[in-house]
C-alpha cells in the first residue's frame, strides 16, 4: 500500500465518519484510529502501517480540523522504536551456529550493542542498537531472508 492510497483511505473514513478501520494484505497489516481530541473541533488520526502482525509503531500523526462531537480522551498507546534491516541478505541472530543468541526478549540493550548479523554478499554485518532500551519482540527468524528496511525488533526506549 502506498502513500497516495493511504491518503485516500484516511479522506474516505473521514467522509463517512468512521472512527477505527483495519486492514490485512498478505503480511501487510494497516490499522487507523481517529479519536477526537478533549477539547472539541479537532481530529488526530493514527495511522499505524505497515507492520509485521504483533508488532507496534507509529507513523507521524496527521491533525485536520473537522467540527465533530467530543469524544473520550484517547488511551495512549505504547510505540516502540523499530530496528529496521539496513540491507538485503540473511539474519542470524548468533555469531555462529550452535552459540548463544547475541539478545533475547526482555533483555536490556545499549545504544552501539550488537544485535544480530545480516550476511550478503558472503560478508557478516553486524547490525547495532541505534538506541537503549528493552526488546520486545523479534520479528524475524534465524536464516530468514530480509528485505531493506524490513523490521527487526521492537525495543521499548529507556527513560
Amino acid at each position: 500500500m502506498n502513500q497516495k492510497e493511504l491518503k485516500e483511505l484516511v479522506e474516505f473514513l473521514i467522509e463517512k465518519d468512521i472512527s477505527e478501520f483495519e486492514l490485512e494484505r498478505g503480511d501487510v497489516k494497516v490499522r487507523i484510529k481517529r479519536t477526537v481530541a478533549a477539547s472539541g473541533g479537532t481530529v488526530v488520526h493514527q495511522i499505524i502501517a505497515p507492520s509485521i502482525p504483533g508488532a507496534v509503531h507509529s507513523a507521524t500523526p496527521t491533525v485536520s480540523a473537522v467540527t465533530a462531537a467530543p469524544v473520550a480522551p484517547p488511551v495512549a498507546e505504547e510505540v516502540f522504536h523499530i530496528v529496521k534491516s539496513p540491507i538485503v541478505g540473511t539474519y542470524y541472530d548468533a555469531p555462529a551456529p550452535g552459540a548463544p543468541p547475541f539478545i533475547q526478549l526482555g533483555d536490556i540493550v545499549a545504544a552501539g550493542q550488537v544485535l544480530c548479523i545480516i550476511e550478503a554478499m558472503k560478508l557478516m554485518n553486524e547490525i547495532e542498537s541505534d538506541m537503549a532500551g528493552e526488546i520486545v519482540q523479534k520479528l524475524v527468524t534465524n536464516a530468514q531472508a530480509v528485505e531493506y528496511g524490513q523490521p527487526l525488533f521492537a525495543i521499548r526506549p529507556r527513560t
